[in-house]
């Protein structure tokens, strides 16, 4: 009994491999897809395109549900392909855009009036922010090493800082959404400062990293790639959650902070701005100067995202502080972030079919045989 208990192990993790062959080499930072997906919609809620917000949010929690079980059964069937991730330097912070996946499509579902739902998805995040915040700085700094760390230093360092701050946006919606509730505000409201104060000193760290890497170290085409745009995405989140928190009702924690989450986000805003331009022009040295092709990458929704971040950033933070100015241009630049939403989205599309249908054609053709 024994050896049949065996012999249909060894088996079964074959088969398994083979079934699930495609989610071996599965991007840790997908669920990009869902961040982008999530804060475009809320986006278009803000100027008022209710229906097609809904839709993005109901596209947006499919993509979350359905990366999540891929990301676990990869995690099952492939468990030293996601060691390997997350212990390389310049893939191993793509798996926090899962947190702030959890957190964005939490923050709109309680923008829709289901604030239960922010809430688990916050605890989710949470745990998944803890392990991860820790487990990968320690990995890098005492783990093995066959090559030195600043050598993977790259744009998706700064997820970090993003999934630090979807914590505290999610902690100003919960404390938004329960004002009525004085234990719950108090609560939300410290646990917001705090993440936003990470968050800052986060980015001021990884902005360190990365710009001494780019200084020190040769740069090849291959390595400006597109998570790049998250320099801008985590200022466009850090000022989000700054105008969060400014809209909360009032708590000591708040209240003490308030000058600072004003100012810093003004000036996040303002550097966020100055950056854009000097992200469109690494993407055309990347690929016009250096003919590097241009075609669907899941890093594509790392500049999707940023995009749309900026947009819904601004307008919270004109509104918050009364500079119309800012809501006027976040509200202009909803326009860019949803086409290249559309684009991005239909172009993954597309990639997936051409993908899929070499494997489907021996199915549907065992199963349409002509009658006899």
């Amino acid at each position: 009994m024994a050896d049949q208990i065996i012999q249909v192990r060894r088996v079964s993790r074959p088969t398994r491999e083979k079934r699930f062959g495609a989610l071996r080499r599965l991007y840790p930072g997908y669920f990009a897809l869902v961040m982008a997906t999530g804060i475009v919609s809320s986006g278009l809620r803000d100027i008022g395109w209710s229906a097609m917000s809904a839709l993005l949010l109901v596209i947006g929690a499919i993509c979350l549900v359905v990366l999540a079980a891929a990301t676990a059964i990869r995690a099952t069937v492939f468990p030293r392909e996601v060691a390997a991730d997350l212990s390389a330097p310049d893939r191993a912070y793509a798996f926090f855009t899962f947190v702030a996946a959890c957190n964005v499509i939490g923050a709109r579902s309680a923008g829709a009036a289901w604030p239960s739902v922010a809430c688990v998805l916050g605890v989710i995040a949470f745990l998944a922010w803890a392990g991860l915040s820790y487990g990968i700085p320690v990995r890098l700094i005492l783990g093995p090493r066959p090559r030195p760390v600043l050598a993977g230093v790259n744009g998706t360092w700064f997820i970090w800082v993003v999934g630090t701050q979807s914590l505290a946006v999610t902690a100003s919606v919960i404390g938004t959404a329960y004002r009525g509730h004085a234990a719950i505000v108090e609560t939300a409201g410290l646990a917001a400062v705090l993440m936003w104060s990470v968050g800052v000193v986060l980015y001021l760290m990884v902005a360190t990293l990365v710009l001494t890497r780019l200084l020190l170290l040769e740069v090849r085409p291959e390595d400006l790639t597109p998570p790049y745009w998250v320099t801008m995405g985590a200022t466009a989140i850090t000022v989000l959650a700054a105008a969060g928190i400014l809209g909360m009702p009032s708590t000591p924690a708040t209240d003490a902070a308030r000058p600072v989450l004003a100012g810093l986000g003004i000036v996040l805003w303002a550097f966020g701005t100055w950056l854009i331009p000097m992200l469109v022009l690494f993407g055309l040295w990347r690929h016009v100067l250096r003919r590097t092709r241009l075609e669907y990458l899941p890093q594509l929704w790392s500049i999707v995202f940023p995009l749309g971040m900026y947009a819904t950033a601004g307008m919270e933070l004109g509104r918050v502080v009364g500079l119309p100015i800012i809501e006027e241009i976040g509200r202009a630049w909803v326009w860019v972030a949803f086409p290249a939403w559309a684009v991005t989205f239909v172009a993954m599309l597309v990639t997936l079919l051409v993908r899929i249908t070499p494997r489907l054609t021996p199915w549907l053709t065992r199963r349409t045989k002509p009658l006899s």
